[in-house]
C-alpha cells in the first residue's frame, strides 16, 4: 500500500498490508501471552507499561519525526507522544487503585444459604481500529487501559498515517513482555481484526462505525464506538463577545479542525452577534498557515487530501444557497499540500450541509438566535451528540444552558475541552457513539468481566423439591 505526504501531496511511502493470515497469526501470539500478562497483577503490569513509556521517550525523536510527516504538523505530534507517555504512567497507577477497590468478599444472597463471591477477569484480546486525525493518540487511547486491565492488545492504525508505526515498534521491541502489536492495512485488515478480537474499539466515521458494530454483533462481542460529531457552541447574550469569539476560533480550528470534538456550529445571541463576528473575523484573519516552514504558524495541511475536497464542497454548497464568507473560504494548494484558512460563514441555515453534516475542517458557520430555547433546539437538532459548549456571563448560567444539551460532554466557558480532559466519564449520544466511556475510571473497568461464584452453605435442594405433586398444589390453594 502507499501513503500520501500531506505537505507535498506525493505518495512517498510504501508499506506491506497485513493479510487476514497475518492478523490471525499475531492474534494467536498475543492470546498465548495474555494469561501470563494478566497473572502479573495490576502492579506488575503497571511496571511494564511504565517501561514502555520510558522506551517511547528514548525513541521520541524518531516517533515524532515520522508522525510529523504522517500528519503535516510538528507541535501536535509531540503533544500526542507526551500524552501517550503520561497516560501509560497514569493508568499504571490508577489500575492498581481500581483493582484494590474491586469487591472481592463473598456476600449473602437474597436466596437463603447462598453466598456470592465476585471474581474479575479481563477480556483476553482487545482490538482497536484507529483513525488518521490523531494517529498515535487514538491508536492507544483505549489500548492502554485495556492493557492495564489485563488484556492483550492488537491495534490497527489508519492506513492514511502509517509511518509512525515503525519507530513505535522499535520502542515496543525493548519491552518484549508487553502483549501489544500493530497491524497495518485497509478495510480488510480491520475486518480481520474484528474477526479475532474479544472486545473492539473503533474511532472514526459514523458510517464505518455502523459496519464495525454489525460485524461485532455477528460475533456477539462487545464494541465501543467513538464516532462523528457536529459540536455546537451557544454564546449567550450575557457573554463577553470578544472572549467568546476567541474561544470559538480556537475550538473550531486547532489541528485544522480535524478533530471530532471541534466546534462546527455556532449559535450566538443576536444582541451581541455584531461584535462577536467582528472579533471572530479579525482573529480568523490573524491565524497563519504552517507554510512554508512547518515549524511556524497555526494550521497545517489536511492530513487526508480527499477531506479537503469534502470541506470545499460544503463551503460551495453553502455559498450557492446564499451564505456569505467573511474570512477564508478557499482551499489552497501549497507545495502539493492542501490548506484552508479559518473560514467564517454567515447567512447559513440549519438545512445546509455545513450545518448538518460533519465538516472536519476549520470552518465556523454562525447563526444568530433570539431566545435560549431557540438556541437549545438548534443545538440539539441533527444526528450527532458527541459534545457541545456554552459561553455565558457566568459559569452558573452556562451550566444551566448546558444541562439542556443532548451531548455527552459539555464545555462551559470554553470549547472542545474533551480534547484536554481525560478523566471526565461521559457517554456519546445519538450517532456519535456506542458503549461505555473511554474517559474516567470506566475507561478501564469496561475491559473486566465479572464472574459470580455461588457458594451453597446449606443442603442442596433434592429432586423431590421439584416433583409434580397435585396434593401439595391443592394444599397451597
Amino acid at each position: 500500500m502507499k501513503a500520501t505526504n500531506p505537505r507535498t501531496g506525493e505518495c512517498d511511502h510504501e508499506f506491506a498490508e497485513s493479510t487476514p493470515e497475518d492478523v490471525a497469526s499475531v492474534s494467536a501470539r498475543l492470546r498465548a501471552m495474555q494469561p501470563e500478562w494478566e497473572a502479573r497483577g495490576a502492579a506488575g503490569r503497571g511496571a511494564i507499561l511504565c517501561a514502555f513509556a520510558d522506551a517511547l521517550e528514548r525513541h521520541a525523536g524518531a516517533i515524532v519525526a515520522a508522525l510529523a510527516i504522517d500528519t503535516g504538523r510538528s507541535a501536535i505530534a509531540r503533544v500526542e507522544l507526551d500524552t501517550i507517555v503520561r497516560r501509560l504512567r497514569g493508568w499504571s497507577a490508577r489500575a492498581a487503585e481500581l483493582f484494590a477497590a474491586l469487591p472481592g468478599e463473598a456476600t449473602q444472597s437474597a436466596t437463603p444459604g447462598i453466598l456470592i463471591e465476585p471474581r474479575w477477569s479481563a477480556y483476553p484480546l482487545f482490538g482497536a481500529i484507529a483513525p488518521w486525525n490523531f494517529p498515535l493518540l487514538l491508536s492507544h487511547i483505549d489500548a492502554i487501559p485495556a492493557l492495564a486491565a489485563g488484556c492483550a492488545a492488537l491495534v490497527k492504525p489508519s492506513e492514511v498515517t502509517p509511518r509512525f508505526v515503525a519507530p513505535l515498534s522499535a520502542a515496543l521491541a525493548e519491552v518484549p513482555e508487553l502483549p501489544l502489536a500493530y497491524v497495518l492495512g485497509g478495510a480488510g485488515t480491520g475486518e480481520a481484526l474484528v474477526a479475532h478480537a474479544d472486545y473492539v474499539c473503533f474511532t472514526g466515521s459514523t458510517a464505518t462505525g455502523r459496519k464495525v458494530a454489525l460485524a461485532a454483533a455477528a460475533r456477539l462481542i462487545p464494541v465501543n464506538l467513538e464516532l462523528g460529531g457536529k459540536d455546537p457552541l451557544i454564546v449567550a447574550a450575557s457573554a463577553d463577545p470578544v472572549d467568546a469569539a476567541r474561544i470559538a476560533l480556537r475550538a473550531s480550528v486547532v489541528a485544522t479542525g480535524q478533530a471530532c470534538q471541534s466546534i462546527e456550529r455556532v449559535y450566538v445571541a443576536r444582541a451581541i452577534a455584531e461584535p462577536f463576528l467582528a472579533e471572530l473575523v479579525r482573529a480568523a484573519n490573524a491565524v497563519e498557515l504552517a507554510w512554508p516552514d512547518p515549524g511556524r504558524g497555526h494550521l497545517g495541511p489536511f492530513i487526508f487530501p480527499a477531506q479537503a475536497d469534502k470541506v470545499a464542497a460544503q463551503i460551495a454548497d453553502a455559498r450557492s444557497q446564499g451564505a456569505q464568507v467573511l474570512a477564508g473560504g478557499e482551499v489552497e494548494t501549497l507545495g502539493g499540500g492542501k490548506y484552508l484558512r479559518p473560514t467564517v460563514l454567515t447567512g447559513v441555515t440549519a438545512d445546509m450541509a455545513v450545518m448538518r453534516d460533519e465538516t472536519f475542517g476549520p470552518v465556523i458557520p454562525v447563526i444568530p438566535f433570539d431566545t435560549i430555547d431557540e438556541a437549545v433546539a438548534l443545538a440539539n437538532a441533527g444526528e450527532f451528540g458527541l459534545s457541545a459548549a456554552v459561553v455565558a456571563g457566568t459559569v452558573e448560567e452556562a451550566a444551566e444552558i448546558g444541562a439542556q444539551l443532548d451531548a455527552g460532554a459539555i464545555s462551559l466557558q470554553d470549547g472542545a475541552l474533551t480534547s484536554m480532559v481525560g478523566d471526565a466519564t461521559n457517554h456519546s449520544r445519538k450517532g456519535s457513539g456506542l458503549g461505555p466511556s473511554r474517559m474516567g475510571d470506566e475507561g478501564l473497568l469496561r475491559f473486566l468481566r465479572r464472574q459470580a461464584l455461588l457458594r451453597q452453605t446449606g443442603a442442596p435442594a433434592p429432586i423431590a423439591a421439584f416433583a409434580e405433586d397435585h396434593r401439595r398444589e391443592e394444599h397451597h390453594r
